[in-house]
């Protein structure tokens, strides 16, 4: 009987009332293996597929352009494809233990095979936009069994990446070639061949999943650094489709428009598993996924012909989409938008809540906790700039740790610290057991890296960062490979690299250096050397600041928070500009905050009291976009 009101849960019937704290307790005082109907992910989307098989489970867009003719694929056509990948990897040689990597666009047999490698062996989803030094370190890491990769095609260079990387690869045993013919002689075999010669009713090996068996690696840790494998287990994927589908009330038959990437943990668990698990549909938006202007340009009328209930992406997707006029498109069968990835500023929530009408829906989590781990309730109190409360059976501390990382004691209530958290969706280490130093605290508690408070009613608010990661449209970048490149110039003495505030992107590396004593450089001549040693172009500083003397601690480390301050000190004056050539007296100064972390003060002088409220507005307007608060001050 629990497994029966488990799957109901997961699918959309039955729900909780969750409106309340108590409602929530009510829910995690059954033992949460009661509550879950699949031990797999298999069988979560076979469980999915069982309420409507013959409805869709995916309709490919070629273009994002609602006028497309959609490549359709209903549920029990989806669940025998998936059978058919998992045997066809099985055949190759592939068992529970080895590793299918693969470099593929949003095709739909991207999604065949994510899930079909997850029921034969290991899943690795890998960025094919990565340079490829980046992808055979990662593929190493993994010790990739089968590579699955697109064929050569116009337009995208993913197979001479291949190409260039496969001597590197020691563990390799096959690649397998989607769209391409394949070539069966040097171990290239065609995807399409392969598949076809596979029974689709039944796993061959017979193999019975367990929910603690490995089920997928994801790459995480900066792009720039060396790859870090998060190791998921069954249980903690379908604990995330689980915990999601109870508290947004999913229902079989929704769509969902789909553009983010597989080989983030938002993409392929928060959206696809979720989505498929109970029975819902994925509009996939083209093989390039949001990244196609179309997507953002036909948003409107994307939602008026596919009527999806959520508008759900990254924050720099939910920003562009407000620049487009919805018209007359009908956007009524939207109840809320919902981001993740990254901070979404409240000036943007405000919008989407002004113009749109609709709440919008905060998620926090990392790879480490198999994506989602808090989010802002539907059915309650929204607080825009929080990201909510714990998902059923998470748990959040905010805690002070010590220089070796060792737990000193909880904050208390709206103190900031760092953000730790527990729950079935934890990860249980890195691949590399080296990289486990200092990602746990206590066993079992995973350290975000992030700081944060949580107020009196338990939502969490993050505050800043405890560690150095810049987070550039999502995309984390390590500074110390940049700094070291810095450090060899013969010129510098001291060398950081911070995120500065951007609009769009939500942050932007920037250098600092402190020349030696009598040292000179060029203009743009730093900029260039890193230029010219980065092969990560999206970690390349935007610019870099020379500094005397560069802030220290007392143990002689450089302070980063005083090189954000002053970072965002210079972006927000560049921004505030406009002030200024009107002759309005404007002064910006960043610093520590007790309940937002860091807080941008804007002393405005000599402004009649009549003209403070306009003043004041065009402020806000100026700033709004950015993550970081701000507060104005007429002197």
């Amino acid at each position: 009987m629990a497994g029966i009101h488990a799957l109901d849960r997961l699918i959309g019937n039955d729900f909780p009332d969750l409106t309340t704290d108590e409602g929530v307790r009510v829910v995690e005082r059954a033992p949460y293996a009661d509550r879950i109907a699949a031990a797999s992910i298999y069988e979560a989307i076979k469980l999915g597929a069982a309420r409507a098989p013959d409805a869709p489970a995916i309709q490919f867009l070629p273009n994002a352009d609602p006028a497309d003719t959609p490549l359709v694929i209903s549920h029990r056509d989806f669940v025998a494809r998936v059978t058919q990948a998992a045997n066809m990897f099985g055949a190759l040689g592939a068992g529970k233990d080895d590793v299918i990597s693969f470099m593929l666009p949003l095709v739909p047999d991207a999604f065949v095979t994510l899930f079909g490698a997850e029921a034969c062996g290991i899943a690795n989803p890998v960025n094919p936009l990565l340079e490829p030094h980046q992808l055979a370190e990662i593929l190493e890491a993994a010790k990739t069994t089968i590579l699955v990769a697109l064929g050569p095609m116009p337009g995208t260079d993913i197979w001479q990446k291949v190409e260039q990387i496969r001597p590197q690869l020691k563990h390799l045993k096959a690649i397998v070639q989607l769209g391409g013919g394949g070539e069966p002689a040097k171990g290239i075999h065609s995807f399409s061949d392969l598949i076809k010669q596979q029974p689709s009713d039944r796993l061959v090996s017979g193999r019975s999943i367990s929910g603690g068996d490995v089920a997928a690696y994801f790459h995480t840790g900066g792009t720039t650094g060396t790859p870090k494998l998060v190791r998921h287990t069954h249980a903690n994927q379908v604990y995330q489709a689980w915990a999601l589908n109870l508290v947004l009330r999913s229902k079989p038959g929704g769509n969902l428009l789909f553009g983010m990437p597989l080989f983030h943990v938002g993409g392929s668990l928060t959206q696809a598993l979720a989505t498929l698990s109970c029975g819902g549909c994925l509009v996939v938006l083209s093989p390039a996924g949001w990244r196609n202007p179309n997507a953002v340009k036909n948003i409107w009328s994307l939602v008026e012909r596919f009527k999806p209930e959520a508008l759900s992406s990254v924050p720099t997707v939910l920003a562009a989409t407000l620049a487009i006029p919805p018209g007359n498109a009908d956007i009524s069968s939207l109840k809320y938008a919902a981001g993740g990835g990254s901070a979404i500023p409240v000036a943007v929530g405000s919008a989407i809540e002004a113009k749109l009408k609709l709440p919008v829906v905060e998620v926090y989590g990392m790879t480490e906790t198999s994506s989602v781990h808090t989010l802002a309730y539907p059915d309650r109190p929204i607080r825009l700039g929080s990201v909510g409360l714990p998902l059923p059976y998470a748990k959040v501390r905010i805690v002070k740790l010590d220089a070796d990382g060792r737990l000193l004691g909880d904050c208390k209530v709206d103190e900031i610290g760092v953000v730790i958290m527990a729950g079935p969706g934890v990860f249980s280490g890195y691949l590399n057991d080296a990289h486990n130093k200092g990602a746990f605290v206590d066993e079992v508690w995973v350290n975000s890296g992030d700081l944060g408070r949580l107020d009196a009613d338990g939502y969490l608010w993050i505050t800043g960062r405890a560690k150095d990661l810049v987070i550039r449209g999502g995309h984390n970048i390590d500074p110390a490979p940049i700094e070291e490149i810095m450090f060899q110039h013969p010129a510098v003495g001291f060398a950081a690299v911070v995120g500065q505030p951007d609009a769009y992107a939500g942050e932007l590396p920037v250098g600092y250096v402190q020349l030696k004593p009598g040292a000179t450089v060029r203009p743009g001549e730093l900029e260039s050397w890193v230029r010219e040693r980065t092969p990560e172009r999206a970690a390349v500083p935007v610019q870099i600041i020379p500094i005397d003397p560069m802030p220290v601690t007392g143990v002689g480390k450089v302070f980063k928070p005083q090189l954000r301050w002053d970072a965002a000190q210079r972006v927000f004056t560049t921004v505030l500009s406009p002030l200024a050539g009107k002759g309005i007296d404007c002064k910006v100064k960043v610093g520590a905050h007790g309940s937002h972390g860091s807080i941008a003060t804007v002393t405005v002088a000599g402004v009649p009291a009549d003209m403070r409220k306009s003043v004041a507005d065009e402020v806000d307007k100026l700033l709004g976009p950015f993550v970081m608060r701000h507060q104005v001050v007429f002197a």
